[in-house]
């Protein structure tokens, strides 16, 4: 048995302002991911979206913070915030969902692109691999709060955390931080090349990377949530599922269904001339 290491929350404070280790987390992790996109984005000679990266970045920030939380008050604790529907605002407080999170980045990248006139497809590609950077960070920022703990224990390597009670519990965060963050990463960075290879190849059209991240994450998470202790407010629900793993089942069903749309794609999407990337720009 183990007790997580003692690590104040804080950072550091100048007069007011605190700087929370949580926060600096996700810094770090948008950070790095914008960096991995940028590479990318010169790799694969896509001029085009180069000058719009940063826009498209803030637009894709802003579909995560609002569609975790009210991914969080829909489908984690409704009943609470329609009686109080001030505190739905009231993000500082904690309350996000990562498949609200997803849905709305999904849905601030498409409505983007189709303004500006970018392939949401080629630009999910680039983005979607670099998520499981994030989610690293995110998760280990969790692990440092004594956060979404995992279920009571009797493994050597369970940990008491400060609001787990007296039972060692698995560091589910940790878990999570390892597949959804290292493992996800090395498969999507491997295989990230594949919709850009010339000449293009109909078995892994654009959109296939979101669509295997969609269904990788949902299968790690699904796993894993067997683990993680469920939401308090709600428990355990149908056949003994908890509701992220309901949620990951759906995410798992939507990227197997993306997969056979994108590889179905018509054949107007696929360029014919060998080793020309103009088409990329």
């Amino acid at each position: 048995m183990l007790e997580i290491p003692t690590i104040n929350p804080v950072l550091f404070s100048l007069g007011p302002l605190q700087i929370r280790w949580y926060g600096l987390m996700y810094v770090i992790g948008f950070t790095a991911a914008y960096l991995l996109v940028v590479h990318q984005a010169k790799k694969f000679v896509w001029d085009r979206i180069l000058h719009k990266i940063d826009d498209l970045n803030l637009a894709l920030i802003i579909g995560v913070i609002i569609g975790g939380r009210l991914g969080y008050v829909f489908f984690y604790n409704p009943a609470h915030y329609l009686s109080n529907p001030i505190e739905i605002l009231a993000i500082w407080s904690g309350g996000m969902s990562f498949h609200g999170g997803c849905l709305g980045a999904l849905m601030a990248g498409l409505i983007y692109c189709r303004r500006t006139g970018l392939n949401f497809w080629k630009a999910a590609d680039l983005f979607v691999v670099t998520v499981p950077v994030g989610l690293f960070f995110g998760r280990l920022g969790n692990f440092i709060n004594g956060e979404l703990y995992g279920r009571p224990t009797e493994v050597s390597w369970g940990m008491i955390f400060p609001g787990g009670g007296p039972l060692p519990r698995h560091p589910s965060q940790l878990y999570e931080a390892t597949l959804e963050g290292i493992v996800l990463f090395a498969i999507l960075w491997t295989l990230k090349a594949k919709p850009w290879q010339q000449p293009y190849s109909r078995s892994w059209p654009h959109g296939t990377m979101l669509a295997l991240f969609l269904t990788l994450y949902g299968l790690f998470r699904f796993l894993i949530e067997f683990f993680r202790q469920p939401d308090p407010q709600i428990g355990l629900l149908f056949l003994d599922f908890s509701m992220g793993q309901i949620l990951c089942l759906t995410m798992i069903g939507a990227g197997i269904l993306l997969w056979f749309v994108r590889k179905t794609a018509p054949m107007k999407e696929f360029p014919s001339k060998k080793h020309n990337f103009s088409h990329l720009r």
